[in-house]
């Protein structure tokens, strides 16, 4: 009982985590949204079929969950939005470690989205 509870909680911080990581680029959306739909799988039927089911992500989660892949579309659109907010971050910030870290995020971020299955 308090191992369930422990993943329903751990559930919703992951994807609270998840849902604020689409508007920050140095916080990843989606580990934390395959962590959220893990947690809830352990922990509450109802949660895991919701975020499953979502309109926003639910799609983009049962394809990397089953599939081990996403479509072009969600590459492309991924991509483009990693560099719309690393590139605003870069230009607003002036401090030469922050830039460095976000070329970085960047880098592994874009390679990991590349790396991964395309599905037709």
């Amino acid at each position: 009982m308090v191992k369930k509870r422990l993943l329903f909680i751990s559930g919703f911080i992951s994807l609270a985590l998840g849902i604020v990581g689409i508007i920050l680029p140095l916080l990843p959306t989606t580990p934390f949204l395959l962590l959220s739909a893990y947690c809830f799988s352990q922990s509450s039927e109802k949660f895991h079929n919701y975020i499953l089911n979502n309109k926003v992500f639910g799609q983009y989660i049962r394809d990397y969950n089953e599939k081990k892949g996403i479509t072009l579309k969600n590459k492309v659109t991924a991509i483009f939005l990693l560099i719309l907010s690393i590139g605003f971050s870069m230009y607003k910030l002036d401090h030469l470690h922050i830039r460095i870290m976000l070329a970085v995020v960047f880098t592994g971020v874009s390679f990991h989205i590349l790396k991964l299955k395309t599905l037709r």
